[in-house]
């Protein structure tokens, strides 16, 4: 029942985020439309911990903010070797095993690393991982990394 809760008021915040406009008609159709995908996602039974994870809310929250600083710094990195005359790079793919045991930790491992400027996911399996990487500096990177630990904790597994 929490977890249907959560999501209507997650539902009708994003519709009014998205709506801007905060007119009793308006405020009205967001609850019902809110209301109305609750009916159907429970009937279709996807309210649950991994279709809708409150219980991940506030390490998210953390990890987010520690993301994007991670983006703003490999992006830097990247800049600074395309404008490099010599360019620097030496392209690696790396295995390696990911700490995280959920289908959404392992989603939200492989997404940060792709987001992540001079890396991307090639295969994410829960056995292991496959990552290229733009220098081996990168691709060292990426195994047993922060990125990797701090996605564990947010699926609550460290």
């Amino acid at each position: 029942m929490l977890h249907l809760a959560s999501l209507g008021v997650v539902l009708y915040i994003f519709w009014l985020l998205l709506s801007g406009y905060f007119t009793p008609f308006l405020l009205v159709a967001g609850a019902g439309s809110a209301i109305g995908v609750l009916l159907l996602a429970q009937r279709m039974k996807i309210v649950d911990r991994e279709g809708h994870p409150i219980q991940m809310a506030t390490a998210v929250v953390l990890y987010w903010p520690w993301l994007v600083k991670e983006i703003a710094k490999s992006a830097w990195d990247v800049s600074r070797i395309i404008l490099d005359p010599r360019l620097p790079i030496s392209p690696t793919l790396v295995r390696f095993k990911p700490l995280q045991k959920t289908q959404a930790g392992l989603a939200t491992h492989a997404n940060s690393i792709t987001l992540t400027p001079g890396t991307i996911t090639v295969e994410a399996a829960p056995e292991e991982f496959l990552v290229h990487a733009l220098t081996r500096a990168g691709a060292e990177g990426v195994i047993d990394s922060e990125m990797d630990r701090r996605v564990a904790k947010v699926e609550g597994y460290r």
